[in-house]
């Protein structure tokens, strides 16, 4: 297990698989995402990304495309490629909550705990009192936590 962990975070370092896109400043507005949340939901992991990269194709430029597309790959063990999309969706909308959690989520599976804890300070800061996301990510990073 330990060197599985120690080759995700190799990949995850080394940089994406896929060509970096060029982000607009903008999104755009955001597109019908109710029947691929309904694909995630029933864990339709391939065909989520297949129908979120048929919007990307189509020049759809939107955090919440990007987010969902690297909670699918996650799930379906892309690590690497996740990564690169939850970095979108941020760089789209730094303060996007579902991003923050998920990729910090991404963090503790590779053993990345100091940085999903760098995740969980900036939801913090988004939400001071509180919010789901922040809430999802706390308890991940306490499962994911090896005490001695």
């Amino acid at each position: 297990m330990k060197h599985l962990r120690s080759l995700l975070f190799a990949a995850v370092l080394l940089g994406p698989a896929v060509p970096a896109l060029a982000v607009d400043t903008e999104p755009a507005a955001t597109p019908e995402l109710a029947p691929i949340r309904a694909k995630i939901d029933a864990k339709d992991f391939p065909g989520a990304i297949s129908d979120l990269n048929v919007l990307v194709s189509q020049g759809v430029q939107h955090p919440d495309v990007y987010n969902l597309l690297g909670y699918s790959l996650r799930k379906t063990g892309d690590i690497k490629n996740a990564l690169t999309y939850y970095q979108k969706a941020l760089d789209f909308d730094p303060d996007h909550k579902g991003a923050l959690e998920y990729m910090g989520e991404l963090y503790v599976e590779i053993g990345d705990i100091a940085k999903a804890k760098e995740n969980l300070a900036r939801l913090a800061q988004i939400c001071p009192a509180g919010c789901e996301e922040r809430a999802d990510l706390e308890r991940a990073i306490a499962k994911g936590v090896v005490t001695d």
